[in-house]
């Protein structure tokens, strides 16, 4: 008789309407308590006490509720019974690791964290594509990059949850193993995203070194006595401050560090093409596009300029980690805050890039050099005619930039060496072990960047490679995970940007393995130059 009174008590509850908020259940501890709700200070940026599984209430507070078990690292969004409750059960492991630790960002977080990796120094060459492309061709692809890239970001912000199966993505390689299998995966995916963050990581210490040597010459001046550091100390002292910095716990406790970043590295994009702009036009500028001898030569000309507008679009394999750490319920997506937040760092991102691809031409054309771009070419014809003040301003601006990228970049790399601890041992990393994971893995960097300094000879080959994490994937994604309708407009549109993507993709692959065998590559072990 009391089965039978509890299943008709179970048919009752499940013939209730979904707004009804008070149903005869049987007691069940720990739903029906509600825990205490706790405000949290808007100037608190971290509080592992009350973001370890939050739920973000329609009152603006957050609610702790209790843990499930899931599968891996992907977080459970929503089930029917949660749907009724209107909660949000976290997966313990994410609690556990540097990405989704903390739940208590925002849209002002996400706006940091995307302009910081949004922008940066490879924005600096994008004249160089203009020399081949010319005004025309370089502003129209320039534009189409802009609006195709942040058409794929609004994918990714979107698929970041999934109502049809209650599942939040909080890593791309979670959602590259949803969408082609987990073996697929780690062949299309894996390397691209390993790449875009370890060997971002290692051109930083590249470029902060030799910036923080030029920013010793140009305070000390010409007439300085004292013996400067080499080559290989300056990414030392470059690699030692990202390691300290990079001790930050998790995502959202390096918020202020990528606000930093991303104000230093408008501050140089800026004063960069303005000074230039300002200076005039060099003598004997041309703005025909330079052609090469062979007809062969030119198309991987193009397509090696084409290549620098693609790659200057990076930081789309942070989306969703970034994503991860706002808390998200039934009522209240992070899908919301989190567009609203990526919509203003674009916004700025566009007022940095167009002026300095477009400004950085009208003042070099031809002659800016294909090295370094518009920072090296600052210095090349203008040292002596700007102060060495702001000369040495630009040069702090693009360390500093340096330093916080670094963490940012680095932050997915630290949660997947993390994460084989925490699947072996199931506890959270001590902080001794998280110590030696970030200062091994930072300097591994600084390794890679003394032993291989021609490794930027191939980076268009690899760029290549990485491309479809920004511009293909996640066309690809959406078709699987949302299957618009046949023939549809949406399911025509990803279908063309995809297989395009793919298509760039594979002769930008191409066109670097020609560069590399048809110029050669100065190989020089630790010799950085």
């Amino acid at each position: 008789m009391e089965k039978k009174t509890t299943h008709e008590g179970d048919q009752k509850k499940s013939s209730a309407p979904m707004t009804q908020k008070k149903t005869s259940v049987a007691p069940t501890p720990p739903v029906a308590q509600t825990p205490p709700i706790v405000s949290l200070p808007p100037s608190q940026y971290h509080s592992p006490s009350l973001s370890r599984s939050p739920l973000l209430s329609p009152g603006g507070t957050i609610k702790k509720t209790p843990r499930i078990r899931t599968p891996r690292f992907i977080t459970p969004l929503g089930s029917p019974l949660r749907k009724v409750l209107k909660l949000t059960k976290l997966d313990p492991e994410d609690a556990w690791l540097p990405i989704t630790e903390s739940r208590n960002g925002n849209a002002y977080y996400a706006a940091y964290h995307t302009l910081c990796s949004g922008i940066g120094i490879q924005a600096l060459v994008l004249p160089v594509a203009f020399t081949i492309l010319g005004w025309t061709w370089g502003v129209i692809d320039l534009t189409v990059a802009f609006i195709w890239q942040l058409y794929t970001l609004y994918l990714l912000v979107q698929l970041h949850e999934s109502p049809e199966d209650g599942i939040r993505y909080s890593r791309y390689m979670q959602l590259a193993g949803a969408t082609f299998g987990e073996k697929l995966s780690k062949f299309l995916a894996a390397f691209p995203i390993m790449y875009l963050s370890g060997g971002t990581c290692v051109a930083l210490i590249v470029i902060g070194g030799s910036t923080s040597r030029m920013f010793y010459q140009t305070l000390c001046g010409a007439t300085c006595t004292s013996k400067p550091l080499t080559n290989v100390e300056w990414y030392l002292v470059f690699t030692c401050a990202a390691v300290v910095l990079s001790q930050l716990p998790n995502l959202n406790s390096i918020a202020g560090v990528s606000l930093i970043g991303g104000i230093t590295a408008v501050g140089y994009c800026t004063a960069i093409w303005v000074v230039s702009v300002a200076e005039g036009r060099l003598p004997h500028v041309s703005y025909n596009p330079v052609r090469a001898s062979t007809e062969i030569a030119r198309i991987f000309d193009v397509l090696n300029a084409l290549g620098i507008i693609a790659f200057a679009f990076r930081g789309h394999n942070l989306i969703l980690e970034i994503q991860a750490t706002m808390p998200s319920s039934e009522k209240h997506p992070s899908s919301v805050p989190m567009w609203r937040g990526v919509k203003g760092a674009y916004l700025i991102v566009a007022m940095c890039l167009f002026p300095l691809a477009i400004g950085g031409y009208w003042a070099y054309g031809h002659l800016i050099p294909a090295n370094g771009g518009m920072l090296t070419a600052l210095f090349a014809f203008h040292s002596r005619d700007v102060a060495r003040s702001i000369l040495g301003l630009i040069s702090f601006f693009v360390i500093i930039n340096a330093v916080s990228s670094f963490q940012i970049y680095g932050m997915p790399m630290f949660d997947m060496m993390e994460s084989y601890y925490t699947q072996r041992f199931k506890k959270a990393c001590p902080w001794w072990l998280r110590v030696i994971i970030r200062a091994n893995f930072g300097f591994g960097c600084f390794f890679v960047a003394v032993a291989i300094p021609f490794l930027g000879s191939v980076a268009g080959l690899v760029g290549g490679i990485a491309l479809p994490v920004t511009f293909a994937y996640p066309c690809f994604m959406w078709l699987k995970i949302k299957k618009p309708k046949t023939y549809s407009p949406s399911w025509c549109l990803n279908w063309g940007l995809g297989l395009l993507g793919m298509g760039l993709s594979g002769v930008l692959v191409a066109a670097g393995v020609y560069v590399v065998i048809d110029t050669g590559i100065q190989v020089s072990f630790f010799k950085p130059h």
